[in-house]
């Protein structure tokens, strides 16, 4: 009865959408909102459907989705076809990323295009440009406090350098991903002045009161996200003369998703954007889309049926374009973004591993990958068509959220073992040669996150101050060695823009009074083009690293094994200083590869005998597929240098194929 509903309202939709657009070929439009339609409609409805307007707003959803999908460009047509044929083509070990600021890496759009040469070169294939839509100078967040929603800030460009920018990208084969902030906009955004003026209709776009008495219920149960910088959730607005919820920064206003109209615009946005060439949309604060009292207003089943419903709108008219959802959330909670009750991705594609990140953080700072094995083993599977993003740094800072119950099972105090990490990476515990910075801290609970350049945390920056040659090499085969596990782990890698040729800290922020006051700037550099030309001076620092990742890159694209089809098996060792693991391709047994990685500072071994059943890997002949070369063997026993890491693969068995 129900889908009778949803099918008769779709008709009346259609009927009536003829009527006002003519001329145009909408076949696909039509097969994918027929396909997709009743889903559409039970989400739409489950959030919206007690409302009066419920008919008229799903039949504004519908006309919006008709306009996108009349203005996207006929190529990009053709590559949503191309995709949905072939729907697992971003599983592939093909991918390679890189994150970088606009500013920083090239200057602007312009300036990215004519460095496409130096990304290739390195192997990337897949870009994402932090936010560059228009934001307030001084109160933008790093571009995610945006004022202009369809407009990019004018010193990176205009919207026609964007197409351009992905045309050069698309004949290149590589992939766009921009950004859209779903959780807020700047205070200076047209609904946000709509709404200071009196409009009660923009008003509803966010979450405005005018008294303390449903904000002093909220915070009763909502965390601090920046307790420094912006304690509390809510701030006053004089000219309204009302509070407004502001969960990260107070010029920065949540948007109300109770309200259809927010939704339909939000769509509306993410498919411009779309419609712009960008292959892939990260979506900014997914877990802060629903808002309830008693709750911390975080992962809420509601926020999930947004995102499912934003996806079912998106295949709609742009079925080859992915999301990402930017959640950095607990293991059992961040799985979730993929979509619960699934087998492909129902909500998004691509999630953010956190949880690998601050994993390999601790096994640094440790020397030890007891937790890194404990917190992998926790990690819940993932869904067969969805992918992880395996990253070591990005624009934000290093969180140590790990589960207390994983820090319990190695024998550690959560709160005594997170403050040591804290003193670790900002330099503070003696022997420590990191340079972070803390970020974030709450005096009322002793709680910090750590800010700084993977270089600098990684021991570099102290190395190269004090000229010490065994400490430089400790430091540039440490930060090998991370690259080495985000690139194998299953998922797509993703460089941070700088960390190629090893770009240190960067403390000129504090001369900028509107950043001075945000630590993570420290890692947000600006590219030094003269040092980067130093990757082609043989046994310079800026050499060792582009060259160790390029083929790193290279050997990563020729490995079937790497590819992600939930194909990885965790490998229990004895020796605590060693992270193993097992990638085997579903249909190619014998291109697995075995994945090892010592954190210590002096060699260690693993006993080819505990690899129990995995007996390809006991006998023959293991070669490293980066090198090529055969690593240390005594007695069965793979030597496994300090900071450093091997992919082998048993060459005997591979030329039985």
């Amino acid at each position: 009865m129900y889908e009778q509903v949803s099918h008769a309202l779709l008709n009346d939709i259609l009927d009536d959408l003829s009527h006002q657009v003519v001329r145009e070929d909408l076949r696909h439009f039509y097969t994918r909102l027929g396909a997709n339609f009743y889903a559409i409609h039970s989400l739409f409805e489950h959030l919206y459907g007690h409302r009066e307007d419920f008919k008229e707003q799903i039949t504004r959803l519908t006309e919006r989705l008709a306009r996108a999908y009349i203005d996207r460009p006929e190529s990009l047509r053709q590559i949503d076809m191309e995709r949905e044929e072939n729907h697992n083509w971003f599983l592939s070990q093909e991918w390679t990323g890189m994150a970088l600021y606009l500013d920083g890496f090239a200057g602007n759009l312009q300036g990215l295009t004519k460095r496409l040469s130096y990304l290739q070169e390195l192997g990337v294939n897949m870009v994402h440009v932090m936010p560059i839509l228009r934001c307030p100078q001084g109160a933008s967040d790093g571009g995610y406090a945006v004022s202009d929603f369809r407009n990019i800030d004018s010193r990176a460009g205009s919207v026609d350098d964007i197409s351009e920018l992905t045309e050069a990208m698309h004949k290149r084969g590589m992939l766009l991903t921009l950004d859209v902030v779903v959780n807020h906009t700047s205070n200076e955004h047209a609904w946000a002045q709509q709404a200071c003026a009196g409009d009660k209709t923009y008003q509803d776009f966010y979450y405005v009161f005018p008294n303390r008495d449903v904000p002093d219920m909220f915070e009763e149960t909502l965390p601090e996200i920046f307790p420094e910088t912006a304690p509390g959730n809510f701030t006053w607005n004089d000219q309204m003369e009302r509070w407004v919820m502001t969960v990260f920064n107070t010029y920065q206003w949540d948007l109300n998703y109770s309200n259809p109209s927010v939704f339909i615009e939000m769509v509306d946005i993410i498919l411009f954007w779309a419609n712009q060439g960008a292959d892939i949309v990260r979506l900014d604060a997914v877990a802060f889309l629903w808002k309830k009292i008693g709750t911390t207003s975080q992962n809420e089943r509601e926020a999930h049926l947004i995102l499912q419903l934003m996806k079912d709108c998106c295949q709609v008219v742009a079925p080859g374009v992915l999301f990402i959802a930017e959640a950095i959330v607990a293991p059992s909670e961040i799985i979730k973004y993929f979509g619960e009750d699934a087998v492909i991705a129902k909500e998004c594609e691509i999630a953010y591993n956190a949880t690998f990140m601050a994993l390999l953080w601790d096994a640094v700072a440790t020397k030890n990958a007891k937790l890194l094995n404990q917190g992998i083993k926790s990690l819940p599977l993932k869904l067969d068509r969805a992918t992880w993003l395996n990253y070591i740094r990005c624009h934000d800072d290093i969180g140590l959220g790990f589960d207390d119950a994983d820090i319990h099972a190695c024998d550690y105090d959560p709160y005594a073992h997170r403050h040591f990490l804290i003193k670790w990476f900002t330099g503070a515990f003696e022997g420590s040669p990191a340079r972070g910075r803390p970020f974030g801290v709450n005096h009322k609970t002793g709680d910090a996150r750590i800010a700084g350049a993977l270089a600098s945390l990684a021991g570099l920056e102290s190395a190269l101050e004090t000229q010490d040659q065994e400490a430089i090499d400790h430091a540039v085969n440490l930060i090998l060695t991370l690259h080495g596990m985000i690139m194998s782990f299953g998922g797509i890698p993703l460089i941070w823009y700088g960390d190629e040729i090893g770009t240190l800290n960067d403390s000129s922020f504090l001369d900028d009074v509107n950043k001075a006051g945000d630590a993570r700037w420290i890692h947000r550099p600006r590219i030094d083009w003269h040092r980067a030309e130093r990757r082609h001076e043989q046994g310079s620092v800026e050499q060792r690293l582009f060259d160790g990742l390029k083929r790193m890159i290279e050997a990563r694209k020729r490995t079937p094994a790497f590819a992600d089809f939930n194909n990885r098996e965790l490998v229990d060792v004895s020796n605590p200083h060693l992270f193993a693991f097992l990638r085997t391709h579903p249909t190619m047994l014998t291109s697995s590869v075995l994945v090892v990685a010592n954190f210590d500072a002096t060699p260690q071994y693993l006993d080819l005998e505990q690899l129990s059943n995995r007996g390809v890997f006991r006998y023959g002949l293991l070669q490293d597929v980066i090198t090529g070369d055969s690593p240390a063997v005594f007695n069965n026993r793979v030597i496994i240098p300090p900071f450093h890491f091997y992919w082998l693969a048993n060459q005997r068995a591979r030329s039985m194929l």
